[in-house]
């Protein structure tokens, strides 16, 4: 027979024992036999309400969630040939993303023969970031992607340039 290492409902230590006879006592107390700890040896089963620690559970997830911080990551295109005012429009909606606390992804696409010239393309992508009036940091380098290139930006204290 398989045995298990038992807690009470209190919290006491009942000792290893065999699972049917850690399952009788449950039964008799009106409660359940529940599996704390699969890894340990012998495992670790607990005697309680299941409900209970169900919601308790679903308690303690709700509250870890509420304390995460969500941060959306925002999205902006540009061209090999965006002009230089729409590129600074651009760039003043990245400040107010950078002001909410959003990191924005920065997409440079290449089309056509655009892609041999990778080397102006990061040129280029590098003058745009320069454009950002906000405090940022670049969260990933510059890389290559099949449509052109990317960086990453979330707000920061060391503007990078």
């Amino acid at each position: 027979m398989p045995e298990v290492r038992v807690v009470d409902d209190t919290g006491g230590n009942l000792g290893v024992m065999e699972t049917v006879k850690a399952i009788q006592i449950a039964k008799e107390k009106g409660l359940d036999l529940i599996e704390v700890s699969a890894k340990a040896q012998p495992p670790v089963c607990r005697i309680m309400n299941y409900g209970k620690y169900q919601y308790t559970e679903e308690k303690k997830e709700r509250k870890q969630k509420a304390k995460q911080k969500k941060v959306e990551l925002k999205e902006i295109r540009i061209g090999f040939t965006t002009s230089v005012h729409d590129s600074k429009i651009r760039a003043k909606q990245i400040d107010e993303f950078l002001k909410e606390n959003h990191k924005v992804k920065i997409e440079l696409k290449l089309k056509g023969r655009e892609k041999a010239h990778k080397d102006l393309a990061k040129e280029k992508l590098n003058n745009f970031l320069s454009m950002i009036s906000v405090e940022f940091k670049q969260e990933e380098e510059i890389k290559n992607n099949p449509y052109g290139i990317v960086t990453i930006i979330c707000p920061g204290k060391a503007k990078n340039q």
